[in-house]
């Protein structure tokens, strides 16, 4: 006889290989075909709502690997919530308005904008975006990301829009919408006013230059000829100077040179000497700032005056402490001037190139013109030095050219009126991390005004019409009207009507006498329209609630659509429109550096997908600590896929020991399961507890580490590794094969509910093999609770000891085998003495201890000669002198005792004969 065929070896059909390229879509289709997304909605319906509410990416391009890590981690809440007792719709999002589509439309797609109006130019930008969403909706797909996908939200649709000019309307009514005249971050190469959120700073190389202003009338202070002296990196503003700021709290001197007087204040004097080459300068006059209010100096190289002015953003951090002022082209300038009657100016324009108001300058480029600039200081003895600076600078985050301050009149949401509400609501919400509290408090307390116009035509148009005498109306009734014309027909109505078409019938107004209206034709900013998402979508769904339970995105968005959406909604509402806060940092590449074309060293979600599929990217994601910066390489995926080879492994070890397993039929009660079976399903408890404790917490990483963990050690190594003497070799209906089995299914069933947030295709794979399940899909069953197994206090106190007596084993096992004394565990025999009375009660306690050390013989002692000391015992490995069983390969001395079987053991020889002799 064949002993193999006695052998109750696994059987299974469940593949070793994942092959998760080929298979994932397959699987994905199914899901679609099946309605999982739908069929998880109903079975939850009537439980209480969980919103995460998706941040809009921008429907531009492909997914880069940031764009996989922030849906993955929103899918794992999102299908963890749906699993756990509540009803979690997750509806994806799309922002589509701004810049990069209409730069998308005229360079890449060579559209002649100047050759169409601006409407139609708007239905080509609405069109390219959509298919822009399309082509990122499939890429999601791929992912594994459950989600309304035939119903998201997207920026430019009609209902949105319409919810949109409903936030501005109200902000209008409580008079935070206003137009003014001040500086405000220019681009140049976008021809637009950006958003503090629309700012990102690269290093550029600047001129540096000390300046001197000649004072003609002292005011008492001074006798008048000093010269102040300015320093800046910016000498093409000089021609929109109108004045020197100077901190009224801070000494400043008059320092005699050769024959000449400069002053500068006392703190700044040794490094402005240094920097300009003065030796011994002599101090001959020494003031408070507040002294010299109102001198007044000459300009430099323009007939006109340039008053001495107050304030307290001035200081000693560098410079002279005397800052040039130019209310054109500063946000301190504006408001320092403003206190002196002084109004913006600005000899600059659209593009960046100096006007007629700046003589001797005009139709220069503004960057061009710091050269002239400079060399006419030379010309009139005004330079005193020129060197040149690299420093951090303002740069337009779309098309990464610098900006510059310009003073223009825009449209301006005042956050200063309400900044204390909006305050108060960052202190009432959860952060993750918590420093996410402290980013967002700073970057709101101290923010003035939000500039919300751009000078762009793909966007949402701001609502506004004007008098003929100028004057702006906003009304409820106006804002009600473009409200219901965007609901039809969307904001391409805005440019396609003429005001009086807009407006409603009959609407009538002091300011405009005769009838007449105009329009305004900026756009609102993109952080505008994604920060509205509040209102157009947890109010405006039907199965959400505002405010949301998340909000998750990149650490980048405190400064964007964390801080656009709680404006707005405070501005409206008076409240947060999220309950909890979570940002994840920026993925690197191995080597902690940012990924780009230019290095090679970019990693594309598609690649990673087609090589080793959507599971292995996800499990990645749950292995990081994506709160701070992750990295990801080649080598890491690799080492990923090795964890998730261990797990699929020991799900198909378990399943393959369960194929003659009916768990209606077979399954042991929890009071008659072995020992060692209770024990396992204890540790079980602890990882349900544990994983479930790290879902609530949205830290997924311990998941990863505690599941692999239990599976590597507690199951492959122990459980699984000692079970093979009893599942292969005990008749198929003997009772401990039935608990071990009973172990494994309960085991099994947790494990691919516990995981199947972070490896959908893989555990919904597993679960068509399971014996005796119901459900169609796992994703449509509940992540079972911790709960408590039958004397586990006992039982969890003896086993915990056994393991750590099983440890020192291990190491006696594998110096012996070191030692050439034996070869596989199974060829020896122990001999172990316990150094305690718990440690030789908890052995001698094990009927079956030979099979938990997956030895062929164990005898518990009271003394052995050459033993090696170890922790709990000291122990003999020795080589069985009996012979090895044909069947289940342990050595024993009974081997040869059955005449039909001598190759056998007594134990096996019964089984034989009792189940498979004909």
């Amino acid at each position: 006889m064949d002993y193999k065929d006695t052998l109750l070896m696994p059987k299974t059909a469940f593949p070793m290989r994942g092959n998760l390229p080929n298979k994932e879509p397959i699987r994905q289709q199914a899901w679609r075909d099946e309605n999982i997304y739908e069929k998880g909605l109903e079975r939850t319906k009537g439980r209480p709502t969980f919103i995460l509410h998706d941040g809009p990416p921008y429907a531009n391009g492909d997914l880069h690997i940031g764009h996989a890590l922030n849906k993955i981690l929103k899918d794992f809440i999102t299908r963890y919530r749906s699993m756990s007792g509540y009803h979690a719709p997750y509806v994806p999002g799309w922002d589509t308005h701004g810049l990069p589509i209409e730069t998308a439309l005229t360079k890449n797609k060579k559209v002649k904008r100047k050759e169409m109006s601006i409407a139609e130019f708007r239905k080509l930008c609405a069109e390219y975006a959509l298919g822009q969403v399309n082509n990122q909706r499939d890429q999601f797909k791929q992912l594994g990301v459950r989600a309304d996908w035939d119903n998201p939200y997207i920026t430019l649709t009609k209902d949105y829009e319409a919810a949109q000019i409903q936030v501005f309307g109200e902000m209008a009514k409580k008079g935070y919408i206003y137009k003014g005249l001040k500086p405000v971050y220019w681009s140049p190469s976008s021809e637009s006013a950006l958003a503090e959120a629309e700012i990102e700073y690269q290093d550029k190389r600047s001129a540096s230059i000390y300046v001197t202003f000649e004072v003609t009338d002292g005011k008492n202070v001074l006798d008048g000829g000093e010269k102040v002296v300015i320093w800046t990196t910016t000498p093409w503003t000089l021609p929109a100077n109108l004045g020197i700021s100077i901190h009224p709290d801070l000494e400043y001197v008059v320092a005699q040179v050769n024959n000449e007087k400069y002053v500068v204040a006392q703190a700044l004097l040794d490094t402005v000497a240094e920097e300009l080459g003065w030796e011994n300068p002599e101090v001959v006059k020494s003031f408070k700032g507040r002294e010299a209010d109102r001198v007044v100096t000459k300009h430099p190289f323009y007939d006109r005056d340039s008053l001495v002015m107050l304030g307290e953003h001035v200081t000693t951090d560098a410079g002279t402490g005397c800052v040039h002022t130019a209310p054109g082209h500063g946000e301190d300038d504006f408001y320092v001037s403003k206190k002196y009657g002084i109004e913006a100016f600005c000899p600059v324009d659209d593009k960046g190139v100096m006007t007629e108001e700046a003589p001797g300058f005009e139709g220069l480029f503004y960057e061009d013109a710091n050269k002239v600039v400079t060399e006419k200081l030379e010309e009139q003895g005004a330079l005193l030095k020129l060197t040149f600076i690299t420093h951090s600078y303002p740069h337009d985050w779309r098309t990464k050219k610098p900006t510059i301050f310009r003073a223009t009149a825009q449209w301006f949401a005042s956050i200063k009126d309400f900044r204390h509400d909006i305050l108060d609501e960052i202190k009432k919400i959860n952060w993750y991390p918590n420093w996410g509290e402290t980013r967002l408090y700073n970057m709101v307390r101290d923010r003035e005004d939000w500039c919300i116009s751009r000078q762009r035509a793909w966007g949402v148009p701001i609502p506004v019409f004007y008098g003929e005498d100028g004057t702006p109306i906003i009304t409820d009734e106006t804002i009600e009207h473009v409200v219901n014309l965007f609901g039809e027909f969307g904001s391409n109505v805005w440019f396609e009507r003429e005001a009086k078409d807009l407006l409603p019938e009959g609407f009538t107004s002091e300011h405009s006498p005769n009838g007449t209206f105009t329009k305004e034709t900026d756009i609102m900013d993109v952080w505008f329209d994604s920060g509205s998402s509040h209102q157009a979508v947890l109010l405006g769904r039907e199965d959400h609630t505002r405010p949301a339970d998340v909000y998750l995105e990149g650490s980048d968005q405190y400064r964007g659509w964390f801080n656009s959406s709680i404006s707005t909604a405070v501005a409206v509402t008076g409240k947060a429109p999220y309950k909890n806060v979570i940002s994840h940092g920026f993925v690197l590449d191995g080597n902690g550096r940012k990924m780009s074309k230019s290095l090679g060293n970019v990693i594309l979600p598609s690649k990673v997908q087609k090589q080793l599929g959507a599971d292995i990217l996800r499990l990645w994601v749950s292995s990081v600590d994506y709160q701070a910066d992750v990295r990801i390489s080649d080598d890491i995926l690799k080492q990923v896929s090795e964890s998730y080879r261990k797990i699929r492994n020991t799900f198909r070890f378990m399943l393959a020991n369960l194929a003659d397993f009916d768990p209606v039929k077979d399954r042991v009660p929890e009071q008659e399961l072995e020992e060692v079976d209770r024990y396992m399903l204890h540790r079980l408890q602890q990882v349900v507890s544990d994983v479930r404790e790290n879902y609530e917490k949205y830290e997924f990483s311990p998941i990863f580490h505690q599941i692999h963990n239990f599976c590597a050690v507690d199951l492959s190594s122990f459980y699984l590794d000692f079970a093979k003497d009893i599942l292969y070799i005990e008749a198929a209906d003997n009772k401990r094969r039935r608990s071990i089995q009973t172990g494994y299914y309960e085991i099994l069933t947790t494990l691919v509910k516990l995981l199947t947030p972070i490896i959908p295709h893989t555990t919904d794979e597993v679960w068509e093999y399971i014996p005796g399940v119901e459900e169609e899909s796992v994703q449509l069953t509940d992540i079972p609770e911790a709960r408590e197994v039958a004397d586990y206090e006992k039982i969890e106190a003896k086993w915990e000891h056994f393991m750590a007596v099983r440890d020192d084993v291990m190491k006696a096992l594998e110096e012996a085998r070191n030692e050439k004394v034996i070869g596989k565990s199974l060829e020896a025999k122990l001999t172990l003495v316990p150094k305690d009375e718990q440690t030789k009660e908890v052995l001698l306690s094990m009927e079956h201890l030979h099979q938990y050390l997956i030895v062929s013989e164990a005898n518990v002692v009271d003394a052995a000669e050459n033993a090696k000391e170890y922790k709990c015992v000291d122990v003999v490995v020795e080589k069985h002198p009996g012979e090895k069983c044909e069947r289940c390969w342990v050595s024993t001395d009974t081997v040869g005792h059955d005449h039909d079987h001598p190759e056998l053991c007594d134990r096996c020889a019964t089984v034989v004969k009792e189940h498979y002799t004909a």
